[in-house]
């Protein structure tokens, strides 16, 4: 039986995204997607890109818009992709932040998600303690879908599906990048990168400043 301070904590680990309070440039990166279908947040190491990342995706997965909210809302549930460089990166980035520590399934739900949102998820075949989806209670009462990538799946793996968002955490290929923007053309829905800028002037990079 859990004590009253370990049910506590118990409930505040499966409420991060209510504690989640953005400095200015995340804040502004948030703002903008009220305005753009496509962001970059391109800053250097440990300085919350994917952090920031996981708190808007989780916004919009259960639709729990906080007071200062300036960025784009979802009404109703959404579809989204996150993802990342290999199966193993996506795992201990973007799933850890969205979900929990993966190591530990104890843990499932004290990551960006709120715990009591978490309807369902599938795993990954081939690829320890990895998800492949995970199914979130929306507030208008539906369910939204969350499914997770890698890069190195190719192109392919990244065709096929109507979305609302693509979250890509690290810099992708171009080819990549364009397969998830049309993902989400039919639904006028949203493309996100966070990335620290490691491979100098890419296209992808270039395409966002402009110079191409």
């Amino acid at each position: 039986m859990l004590s009253l301070l370990e049910e506590r904590k118990r409930r505040k680990d499966r409420q991060r995204l209510t504690e989640y309070a953005p400095y200015a440039k995340q804040r502004q990166f948030h703002a903008e997607g009220a305005v753009h279908r496509e962001r970059l947040l391109m800053a250097g190491n440990q300085l919350g890109k994917t952090y920031c990342g996981a708190a808007e995706v989780a916004m919009h997965l259960t639709g729990q818009y906080p007071a200062w909210w300036e960025g784009r809302r979802w009404d109703r549930p959404v579809r989204w992709w996150a993802g990342s460089k290999t199966s193993e990166v996506t795992r201990d980035g973007v799933q850890r932040l969205l979900v929990g520590e993966p190591k530990n399934e104890s843990a499932w739900g004290t990551g960006m998600i709120p715990g009591d949102a978490i309807d369902d998820w599938s795993r990954r075949m081939g690829v320890a303690d990895s998800l492949d989806n995970v199914l979130v209670k929306h507030v208008s009462g539906g369910i939204s879908t969350l499914g997770f990538k890698s890069y190195d799946q190719g192109r392919q793996k990244w065709q096929g599906e109507t979305l609302d968002g693509v979250w890509f955490d690290e810099e992708c290929p171009m080819d990549i990048y364009m397969e998830g923007l049309t993902r989400t053309n039919a639904t006028g829905g949203m493309t996100m990168m966070t990335f620290t800028p490691l491979l100098g002037m890419s296209d992808v990079v270039a395409m966002f400043l402009g110079q191409q």
